[in-house]
């Protein structure tokens, strides 16, 4: 087995906007003369997909909210414009992403029939043993009340009469709305029960009649006690992640949301890599590390890593996870793979690198 290229540290991707990763065919390499009898596969890096939703706040004050006391006998009621944003999930999950400066040479002989089952992008996912195509990343599942807030808080006006308008004191426009509010209250009631001299035909008739006095208690409700309403929004980011790092991989404004990490409207958010354990290279008996063996077929012994999400001190999210870059290459014999009488066959973890099983009974 013989190493194609050096090795390429690892990089910032910075995609925002990734909901998935597209599902991978997978293809089978045969040796044969065009090939010189050299099958060619990549190992992985192991690729981080950050899924973040973030909760919109948003409340606007009625414009007679101070005579709320007065007229509706309530004072639970907004008393400024605000707008805010806060995460409210997170979920970091990994897939494996070809590292294309490292490239491994199969070599094989005349007549053995060998053969690499490797994804489309050429990484190697099984020797001997055709496997499936490399399922997608399930599609960020959104929380149910995502929404653009559409807060109007001048719908009341729909509903008030020449005298409201002409009136030039605030005091007295309230006590009209107020009013006004009253009418409807007792319109819906009456019309619930059975009792108002304007009942409807029939059903729908009805319906569509106490839709529209909701709408409009609700409007002049809001004049005094205000709006509120929420949205949510979702991002995704990819970042093929470096040794014990820390970036601030977004940031979130309580104006725009999302931002860019390097926008100082918004609070960081940061993501942070620990390595935990590096991957070993297996020893012998004696507790020494084993030679490679000749022509070998390189495969990965992943490392382990703590990845964090946080902000302002806040843990949003962590999770360990074990990660192709910060490995160790061993090798397999080939000979497990070309004997005539008992060949075996080995799958590898798209994700990692690593093997999964290594068996007997080669396809």
């Amino acid at each position: 087995m013989k190493r194609l290229d050096i090795w390429m540290s690892v990089f910032l991707a910075g995609i925002i906007g990734v909901l998935s990763v597209k599902a991978q065919e997978t293809k089978i390499l045969t040796a044969d003369k065009h090939n010189e009898y050299g099958l060619i596969y990549n190992l992985p890096n192991t690729a981080l997909r950050i899924d973040v939703v973030a909760r919109r706040n948003v409340s606007k004050v009625g414009p007679y909210y101070q005579y709320s006391k007065k007229f509706l006998g309530t004072d639970k009621v907004v008393k400024q414009d605000s707008e805010s944003w806060e995460i409210v999930e997170a979920n970091i999950s990994s897939y494996g992403v070809p590292n294309t400066k490292e490239r491994y040479l199969m070599q094989l002989k005349n007549g053995q029939t060998t053969f690499l089952c490797v994804a489309d992008d050429g990484m190697l996912l099984s020797i001997n043993k055709k496997v499936d195509p490399i399922a997608p990343l399930a599609p960020l599942d959104l929380p149910s009340e995502g929404g653009n807030v559409k807060l109007d808080i001048n719908e009341y006006l729909q509903y008030v009469n020449e005298d409201f308008v002409a009136s030039q004191s605030s005091a007295k426009r309230a006590q009209m709305l107020a009013e006004n509010l009253m009418e409807v209250r007792d319109a819906i009631a009456s019309l619930t029960r059975g009792t108002s001299e304007r009942m409807p035909t029939d059903g729908k008739q009805l319906e569509l009649m106490l839709n529209s006095l909701t709408r409009q208690e609700k409007a002049l409700m809001a004049a005094f006690v205000g709006m509120s309403g929420t949205e949510t929004v979702a991002r995704s980011f990819v970042i093929v992640p470096e040794r014990d790092q820390k970036i601030v991989l977004f940031r979130l404004s309580d104006f725009s949301g999302f931002v860019d990490a390097d926008d100082y409207s918004g609070a960081p958010v940061y993501l942070e890599v620990e390595v935990l354990e590096q991957g070993k290279l297996p020893v012998d008996a004696k507790g020494e590390v084993k030679k490679l063996p000749k022509d070998a077929v390189i495969y990965n012994i992943p490392g382990l890593a703590r990845v964090s999400l946080k902000s302002a001190g806040q843990q949003l999210f962590t999770k360990d996870l074990p990660l192709a870059q910060f490995g160790a290459k061993f090798g397999l014999d080939p000979k497990l793979f070309t004997s005539k009488k008992n060949r075996s066959y080995a799958v590898f973890d798209s994700v990692t690198g690593g093997i999964i099983e290594i068996a007997d009974g080669a396809e």
